[in-house]
């Protein structure tokens, strides 16, 4: 996951067990007995999070909070403490912590804590290579170089003032999420949370629990109250993603939220209220899905306040070549930050391939390209080997050369690797000088 931990945490036990749990969750988790200790590894090693106990001898969790933010302010920080000492976490809220849990905690409620901390950050960094690349605070970004994309740049830029829903279609992987991100952080929501939910994913219990949560209740049989998306995203902006495969009892939930603003929460017997921006997405044709009973109609009315179609990648080649560079901004840093651009032959090939898995796969081979280079340009034999062999699957029928210009072509780089022996040409290519002759004068 490359999102470091460390855990400050006097008591051996507590310790192990956060330790063991982080670590099946698949997070790199390191362990400290106490503030010292933990302030030590964070001068020697990178972490992007700490959870600290209030409580400790020698130093304790507010004076580590301090010393943390006070040498590098992008550390989160996740205060542990009794339920007695509420005004502690209080305290360390306002000394810059994200976020607290009492003792005793459910530790799948602080996983699902860490794992928000980690989505922020996530967001963060993105939001970052947004802004600098997308060129908001510019209107239409310098990204939308095709005339498919500007326009709708300037339909993102024409609703920043308004919650209307937002409807994106278009086929899977074209960057349906990277809009909806866009039109979040150009709103006047964008200081408000960003959460997103892919409905392809999960059972139609699990989809339930994740968007609408439940509350703790003999009734229910829920051990402890579990906060919904929908309800965290309260403020701000909620994506649903894959909308068409919501089960239908939760298609009428939402519903609820679109049309009055409120919904029901299992356990709870008033309604819960909640002011969210709903942004969804779908890759296939929703009337479809409603002819066949699938999907209801005034749910697709309710969620299509504004349709935003996204072209293939393949129909838009102009925004190749900032996507490659909006993306090695985003993961530069697997290379330590070394990488600052593409050689023009790598550029060639990028721009040549069809992606048949649109911006999400070209999103992958970047990132791939920036862990596998060593220089400060990314060239071909970083990129994979589908693209760089095959190019020719991908040109369109006005690229297409003829086999003699192809043969000519070679015949000239050849000529031109002998220093213009034709004779030693000739004999590399296995025919006659007199044919090489012939093939060269060709036009």
């Amino acid at each position: 996951m490359n999102f470091r931990i460390i855990i400050a945490e006097d008591e051996d036990i507590t310790r192990k067990q956060l330790l063991h749990a982080l670590k099946r969750e698949g997070y790199d988790a390191v362990g400290a007995r106490n503030g010292p200790e933990a302030l030590g590894l964070m001068e020697r090693e990178h972490f992007d999070l700490l959870v600290t106990d209030v409580r400790m001898p020698g130093m304790n969790g507010i004076e580590l909070l301090e010393k943390v933010k006070e040498r590098d302010p992008r550390v989160e920080v996740l205060v542990v403490t009794g339920f007695a000492s509420v005004d502690s976490a209080v305290e360390a809220m306002k000394k810059g912590a994200y976020e607290y849990i009492t003792k005793p905690f459910n530790l799948d409620e602080l996983i699902m804590k860490i794992k928000n901390i980690h989505e922020r950050k996530l967001l963060k960094k993105e939001n970052l290579a947004l802004r600098t690349f997308f060129g908001m605070s510019k209107g239409v970004s310098i990204i939308a170089r095709s005339e498919s994309m500007k326009r709708i740049m300037a339909t993102v830029e024409e609703i920043k003032d308004s919650d209307s829903p937002v409807l994106l279609t278009g086929e899977k992987g074209v960057g349906k999420s990277i809009i909806a991100k866009i039109i979040h952080f150009t709103s006047r929501r964008e200081s408000m949370p960003f959460l997103s939910l892919n409905c392809s994913t999960m059972t139609e219990d699990l989809l339930s629990a994740e968007l609408f949560g439940y509350e703790r209740t003999s009734a229910s049989g829920a051990t402890r109250t579990k906060k919904g998306l929908m309800e965290v995203a309260d403020g701000g902006t909620l994506f649903v993603d894959a909308v068409g495969d919501l089960p239908s009892p939760l298609q009428a939930k939402l519903l609820n939220v679109a049309e009055d603003g409120r919904f029901s929460m299992e356990g709870r017997l008033r309604p819960v209220e909640i002011n969210v921006r709903l942004l969804s997405a779908w890759d296939q044709d929703m009337r479809e899905l409603i002819r066949e009973g699938r999907f209801m109609e005034d749910l697709y009315f309710r969620l299509k306040g504004v349709e935003i179609t996204v072209p293939p990648l393949r129909e838009r080649r102009e925004d190749i070549e900032p996507l490659c560079t909006f993306f090695l901004q985003k993961y530069r840093s697997n290379s330590g930050g070394m990488i600052n651009g593409f050689t023009e032959e790598a550029t060639g090939v990028l721009e040549n391939y069809s992606y048949p898995g649109n911006v999400r796969e070209l999103e992958n081979i970047i990132e791939r390209a920036a862990i596998l280079e060593k220089g400060p340009l990314i060239t071909p034999e970083s990129l994979p080997t589908i693209i760089t062999k095959y190019r020719i699957e991908t040109y369109q029928t006005e690229q297409i050369k003829t086999i003699d210009e192809v043969s000519r072509d070679y015949a000239s780089k050849v000529l031109d690797l002998v220093e213009g022996d034709k004779a030693e040409a000739a004999r590399l290519l296995g025919i006659p000088e007199i044919s090489l002759w012939k093939l060269l004068k060709r036009r």
